[in-house]
């Protein structure tokens, strides 16, 4: 594998890693249709742990069978796959090697009682990561929830122990709990909760795209004080990037529920054009025929790929 110059100035930006977590941050970086680019593309399948297999999946059955979304992944040439223990023993021999496979490290699910603080479970261990083969571990965590710091203890153990093996770590930051509905999309909170994930040690960090409002009233005076730029959606993102340390944490963005096609793309030509580093998305993927899911993800790599990578310090 040879190591292209963009990656290797990302690579520089985690000074403190070793040489396995390096190994393993470039076999992401190099695999699949952007390789080389500064680019990802990750598609993640945990909907069935967290919202059922019916909701997850009846829309398209052929998403029920493990292989599928390793197919998928492969097929299209995405950077990696991401999921539960379960899902990825379920395909690990059939596909060993043939993509960088990220561990979920915990999960939830709809059918616990909303009224105790939103939390996760964590459901495998690192041992299950190296016994995969896994590149690296994704942790959810959930800013703004009572069971939080919890979150960051097991993450702070998890995450000591997965890079003392090699292990790049995911941290997925949704903020729960505390907020308003509007509020856990909201800028300031989105911006508060990468932060809190760099923080904690993620290499990679994976967050929903921000709406323009400001939750907090505090945080409202300083951005309007200093005129930080939230109009866009590529404002947005460049806003969450400079909150990853200016750039040199990688940020990846969620797709969400379901959208049109286009709706999709102007996404990614906005996370492209605010300094993103690219979509993680399985619902828009798995919920869609084969046929059109390959065709969007082919429309998503290309808005990335035709895209000259940034110098400068930005990730």
């Amino acid at each position: 594998m040879q190591v292209s110059a963009r990656v290797k100035q990302i690579l520089g930006f985690y000074e403190s890693d070793n040489p396995g977590v390096k190994t393993n941050l470039a076999r992401l970086l190099m695999h699949g249709k952007l390789a080389g680019t500064g680019y990802l593309v990750i598609l993640p399948v945990d909907q069935g742990f967290e919202h059922g297999p019916g909701r997850s999946y009846a829309v398209n059955p052929a998403a029920y069978h493990p292989h599928y979304h390793f197919q998928l992944a492969v097929d299209a040439g995405l950077s990696a796959y991401a999921a539960p223990l379960g899902w990825l023993e379920a395909g690990a021999d059939t596909f060993a090697g043939a993509i960088p496979t990220i561990l979920k490290m915990n999960s939830s699910n709809s059918l616990l009682s909303k009224a105790g603080p939103p939390n996760q479970a964590v459901t495998a261990s690192i041992q299950d990561a190296l016994r995969l083969g896994c590149s690296g571990i994704g942790f959810t965590i959930y800013p703004g929830s009572d069971a939080s710091l919890e979150m960051f203890e097991e993450i702070r153990d998890l995450a000591a122990e997965a890079k003392s093996k090699g292990l790049v770590v995911v941290i997925w930051s949704y903020a729960r709990g505390n907020l308003s509905k509007e509020g856990e999309t909201a800028i300031d909170v989105v911006a508060y909760g990468a932060h809190m994930a760099a923080l904690l040690g993620a290499h990679i960090i994976k967050v929903k795209l921000p709406s323009s409002f400001l939750e907090s009233p505090e945080a409202k005076i300083q951005y309007q004080k200093h005129s930080v730029k939230v109009d866009t959606l590529a404002d947005r993102v460049r806003h969450i990037t400079e909150c990853c340390f200016q750039g040199r944490r990688m940020v990846v963005f969620s797709g969400g529920e379901t959208k049109n096609i286009q709706e999709v793309l102007e996404d990614a030509h906005a996370i492209q054009a605010g300094g993103g580093n690219g979509s993680i998305m399985g619902r828009n993927c798995f919920q869609r025929p084969r046929s059109e899911a390959l065709s969007l993800l082919e429309q998503l790599i290309d808005v990335y790929k035709k895209t000259s990578p940034r110098g400068g310090g930005h990730a």
